[in-house]
């Protein structure tokens, strides 16, 4: 087994042995191969290293070739690029022939419109194609005298082809400097802005406001004309604003506005012409002094109409327009401050006027206008503030603001004044010969009543708050505004009853005094309850200052005008009491009576007045009650003495009493006649409350002249 084993291994390692001696064998053929390879590898390399120098000058040109090709496409791409530009220009200039011709010959409004909008449209277009040949122009020569320079730097061309390129780039540069200017500001893009500047200004001229001024002529209609506020079509405000925006964007900014300022001014101020304000070209202080009282009341009047109606009517549509026509320019606010150039001189008539009424002579009717003037302008603050916005408005907001001071001023003036007028009047002054009731009282009560209706009480008292603001400063507590008139007015109301006290002291006739406060008191009493005045002051105040006095004052009256004549009849025995001397002695007295009768009713009929029906017939029922029965009685007693003598009955004698005090009436022919005492409240145009208004005549510095 140990031999077998060994001749195994033995012949294993014989056959490895083999094996290695195959694989040296393969190894030495490989190395001559390998050596082979080697030398092929040297020749190629030998090779490509003769080859490369061979392509290097080759390869260099083309290096400069693709730099050439770079360059000159870099040059010529944006000039062929200019030349399109100006290829679609020259389309443009022809379009735009085209439609300016039809748009001369259109007459329908709405196709003429359209047109108008295509050749808006095509002169944008025109002007972006000269902006973009002016845009790139310069840098288009730029790049292509670069090309010249590398080509000539470069030699890559002939120096006949370089001459060429330098002259043809040499008249490029001079064609596009004078070109391009010709285009811009002297060809056909200029002559369309000229044509779009007139069409701008047609159309604006074209819109005009509609209505105003058809108002007062049907201010008496059932249905009033409406105030349409739109000036034009959708379509219409959409070519204002493209060509608005087209003349901007090529440097006519300013002609814009100014053509756009002064035709809407003029439509503005020719709508409002058509209100005929001819009153406004009065207005200096001194001017409207000279007015005739019925004239500037009727101007005043207009003035707050066409003020309003300016305001709320003409200046918003005036405004709208701005925003939309203007409201797309680059300058974002120049709409505003077009706005208000256009309202400016406008609004200065308007205030113009109401300063010089604010300045002119301070006379007491002129006291409801100015209140008027005033609750206008505070009713119209708002608005006001809001369509005069910004810092364009500032201005006109201050004047505005300095009219309602000037207006405040005047009317608490007007008002104090009117106060120490009525002060003024009772120094020398002589009082109604017959005890009549003053011109001044029925003009002071009928003017405090007038002041406190509902439309001018509550301006009268903003304007007393507004002053005690002033004065006391704006952290002050104002009393409420009922307080406030309530004390002004208590305040005239004394002053007037010093005059009536101050008057009654001028009679020399021991009656007429009570026959006067009488007369005076109870007007005052009976014009002022139940209305307005009565209540703010208040009823007990009432009774106690008026009503208690002429109580007083008719029992004072008729103790002594009628208690002598009662007194003639009073018992009285004859110191002798014979019969026939007693008869005597009735008779003297009835005698006496009738006598006395006679002389109290001829000072009645020529002396007294008592124009008041009601108290009138309040006195003459006291008066019969007083003297008939006395009368009646004196006859019953001395029936038996009297007989053979006819007398007047006491029926007879209270038909007397009534004569006497229908006498009293100086109403009309000395026949009786009963006076309406209704407060009849006068338009608002207005300010006469009673006849006695109407007649006062105007006075500048002197007092009340009634």
């Amino acid at each position: 087994m140990a031999a077998y084993e060994v001749d195994s291994t033995l012949l294993r390692l014989e056959s490895a042995c083999s094996d290695l001696r195959t694989l040296l064998q393969s190894s030495a053929q490989l190395g001559k191969d390998l050596e082979e390879m080697e030398k092929k590898f040297d020749y190629i390399d030998e090779s490509l290293s003769t080859a490369a120098k061979r392509v290097a000058p080759l390869q260099s040109l083309a290096m400069a070739a693709k730099a050439l090709e770079t360059r000159i496409n870099r040059a010529v791409s944006p000039a062929l690029d200019l030349l399109r530009s100006f290829k679609l220009s020259e389309s443009f200039q022809n379009k735009l022939i085209e439609l300016s011709d039809k748009l001369s010959i259109e007459k329908n409004p709405r196709k003429r419109l359209k047109k108008l909008l295509k050749y808006v449209q095509c002169v944008d277009q025109l002007n972006e194609a000269i902006n973009s040949i002016s845009r790139d122009g310069e840098p288009v020569i730029q790049k292509l005298q670069e090309v010249v320079e590398f080509l000539s730097r470069t030699k890559a061309t002939d120096r006949f082809q370089m001459e060429r390129l330098k002259e043809t780039l040499s008249t490029l540069r001079a064609l596009y400097a004078s070109e391009v200017d010709a285009m811009k500001f002297d060809g056909l893009l200029d002559e369309a802005l000229l044509n779009l500047q007139d069409e701008f200004e047609i159309m604006l001229q074209q819109m005009k406001h509609q209505n105003i001024g058809e108002q007062q002529a049907d201010e008496e209609a059932d249905e009033p004309v409406p105030v349409v506020s739109e000036l034009g079509t959708e379509m219409q405000v959409q070519i204002l604003r493209r060509i608005a925006e087209t003349l901007a964007a090529n440097d006519c900014l300013d002609i814009c506005i100014d053509i756009f300022v002064k035709v809407r001014y003029r439509r503005a101020a020719k709508a409002l012409m058509r209100l005929n304000p001819d009153y406004l070209r009065t207005y200096t202080p001194e001017e409207i002094d000279e007015m005739e009282w019925e004239s500037l009341e009727t101007a005043i009047s207009l003035w707050i109409q066409h003020f309003e109606l300016a305001v709320t009517t003409v200046f918003v549509s005036e405004k709208k327009l701005c925003k939309q026509v203007l409201g797309g320019l680059p300058e974002v606010l120049i709409w505003l401050e077009c706005f208000v150039k256009i309202a400016d001189k406008i609004m200065a008539v308007f205030f113009r006027f109401g300063e010089g009424v604010a300045r002119s002579n301070r006379e007491p009717q002129k006291l409801f206008k100015l209140l008027e003037m005033f609750d206008s302008l505070e009713k119209l603050k708002l608005e006001f503030t809001e369509i005069f916005e910004g810092e364009s408005g500032a201005d006109i907001c201050i004047r505005f603001r300095e009219l309602e001071k000037l207006l405040v001023h005047a009317s608490s003036k007007v008002f104090w004044e009117f106060g120490l007028q009525i002060e003024g009047t009772s120094d020398g002054s002589a009082p109604p010969q017959d005890g009549s009731v003053p011109k001044l009282v029925r003009y002071a009560v009928n003017y405090l009543k007038y002041l406190t209706t509902e439309t001018y009480s509550a301006p009268m008292a903003k304007v007393l708050r507004t002053e005690q603001i002033w004065k006391a400063g704006i952290l002050s507590k104002p009393e409420t505004d009922e307080n406030l008139l309530k004390d002004a007015i208590s305040n005239i109301m004394e002053a007037l009853l010093r005059h009536i006290e101050s008057r009654s002291l001028g009679y020399k006739d021991k009656i007429l005094p009570h026959i006067f406060l009488m007369n005076t008191y109870w007007y005052i009493y009976m014009r002022s309850r139940n209305s307005e005045l009565g209540n703010l002051l208040g009823e007990q105040y009432m009774k106690q200052k008026y009503k208690s006095v002429a109580e007083e004052s008719a029992y004072m009256y008729q103790w002594q005008s009628w208690g002598p004549l009662v007194r003639l009849l009073e018992k009285e025995e004859p110191e002798e009491k014979d019969t026939k001397a007693t008869a005597t002695f009735v008779r003297a007295k009835l005698e006496a009576f009738f006598k006395c009768f006679d002389e109290i009713s001829q000072r009645h009929a020529g002396g007294y007045s008592i124009p008041d029906a009601d108290l009138r017939a309040q006195l003459r029922g006291a008066t019969v009650e007083l003297v008939v029965p006395v009368y009646s009685e004196f006859l019953n007693t001395h029936s038996a003495l009297l007989r053979g003598k006819s007398y007047l009955s006491p029926e007879s004698l209270q038909g007397l009493v009534a004569q006497v005090f229908n006498g009293t009436d100086r109403s009309g022919n000395g026949r009786p006649k009963r006076r309406d005492f209704k407060d009849n409240v006068p338009r608002r145009n207005s300010v006469s409350v009673e006849g006695e208004l109407k007649n006062l005549r105007r006075s500048g510095s002197k007092p009340i002249d009634l």
